[in-house]
């Protein structure tokens, strides 16, 4: 099943999410729901709280993409803690689902370690680097109620700011469907 993504201005998206249980929710197929919203909306990477879900959960794949480090890094993060962040603060373009359209540059750690469950409820401690730890603390982040404009300059804040009220009243147009935080009244 395909959710619509909750766009930029829905509360949902700022909360700090809560832990899953085992047997709260049917998990696989969650898990499955999230990774065919997220490729069907052209993604990478897809957290809980983006299709109204305030759980910590996010899913992420970078198969779509040409870059060796990334096509099979196909993962499902349960639970996540962060543990460390290490390594040389590095500059990259970022957007997100949630807020289409707006692009910045955040800088970010190049290494983590991070403690989560897979979707077998197995308990796991890895270290990723470079853009695969991006695509994770960019998740991550939206567990936590952080989005990615958070990290922005405050002039990039303040050019983008028309962008971002457009966004919450439903002014944008994507291929995907969406869940608006404020219809537009007419």
């Amino acid at each position: 099943m395909i959710y619509p993504i909750v766009l930029y201005g829905d509360n949902v998206l700022r909360e700090k999410c809560t832990e899953i249980k085992m047997g709260d929710l049917d998990i696989k197929s969650l898990v499955n729901d999230m990774f065919e919203t997220m490729t069907d909306a052209d993604g990478i990477g897809l957290a809980a709280p983006q299709i109204g879900i305030s759980k910590k959960l996010f899913v992420v794949d970078g198969s779509s993409l040409e870059d060796e480090e990334m096509s099979s890094f196909k993962k499902v993060f349960i639970n996540p803690v962060l543990n460390n962040e290490d390594g040389d603060l590095w500059e990259f373009e970022e957007g997100c689902l949630s807020i289409p359209n707006i692009r910045g540059g955040v800088k970010r750690k190049s290494s983590i370690e991070i403690t989560f469950f897979d979707e077998n409820w197995n308990k796991k401690t890895e270290v990723f680097k470079g853009i695969q730890a991006r695509v994770i603390q960019h998740e991550y982040d939206h567990i936590e109620g952080i989005l990615f404009t958070d990290h922005l300059s405050p002039l990039k804040k303040r050019l983008i700011k028309n962008k971002l009220i457009s966004i919450s009243k439903g002014s944008i147009s994507v291929d995907f469907l969406m869940k608006f935080p404020k219809k537009i009244r007419r």
